[in-house]
């Protein structure tokens, strides 16, 4: 399947099968994806948390409001989260980054306020999460992203000092019941012509 086929077919799982999932190479798989994704400056100020214990997740779950029960479900959940510390940043970049890079965020994205440092530092978390969907599509597993959660609640759960939940992604295998998929309900999205402009 190349890619446009896998964009075609990928969809936002709502139902998942319980009892299907996720073998431990699939998982070491995405792992090292996740290890290598994009981000500007390669800053990478994120943290993965690949949850499959069932009481964890649960724990989750009954913090992640009408997503509860994909999440009880799914095989794993993913939980992708910005650094929230900006000296701790300072410090990972100017212990893993070459000179020029750490010119540059110390050049353009320092003297600018507190919480536009920290929404850039959140954008590349999201460049994270769109690689993230596509390797698990191409890996034959379905997925979910979820902006609903409690994140401070995340946080304590998991004991993220210095790092912020943003979003979590539900994993596993669909129910084949689950009228979300495509075979079921035709993808809508905007025409082209409407979203992309050719010059």
């Amino acid at each position: 399947m190349n890619f446009l086929e896998l964009a075609q077919s990928r969809y936002t799982t709502k139902k998942y099968n319980p009892n299907e999932r996720i073998t431990a190479d699939k998982i070491e798989q995405l792992k090292e994806i996740l290890r290598l994704s994009p981000s500007s400056i390669n800053s990478q100020p994120w943290k993965f948390t690949i949850v499959s214990d069932e009481a964890v997740k649960r724990s989750l779950g009954s913090v992640s409001y009408f997503n509860e029960p994909k999440i009880n479900d799914a095989s794993h959940l993913v939980v992708f989260s910005a650094i929230d510390s900006i000296a701790v940043f300072e410090e990972q970049i100017k212990a893993h980054l070459p000179e020029g890079a750490v010119q540059y965020y110390m050049t353009f994205i320092k003297p600018k306020p507190e919480a536009e440092i920290k929404a850039w530092l959140q954008h590349q978390v999201y460049l994270s999460l769109g690689m993230f969907l596509s390797a698990a599509a191409s890996l034959g597993i379905d997925s979910t992203p979820m902006e609903g959660i409690q994140a401070d609640k995340y946080r304590e759960i998991l004991q993220l000092d210095n790092y912020q939940p943003l979003v979590a992604v539900a994993l596993g295998y669909r129910d084949q019941e689950d009228a979300n998929q495509p075979s079921l309900k035709a993808k809508t999205r905007l025409a082209t012509e409407q979203t992309i402009q050719s010059i």
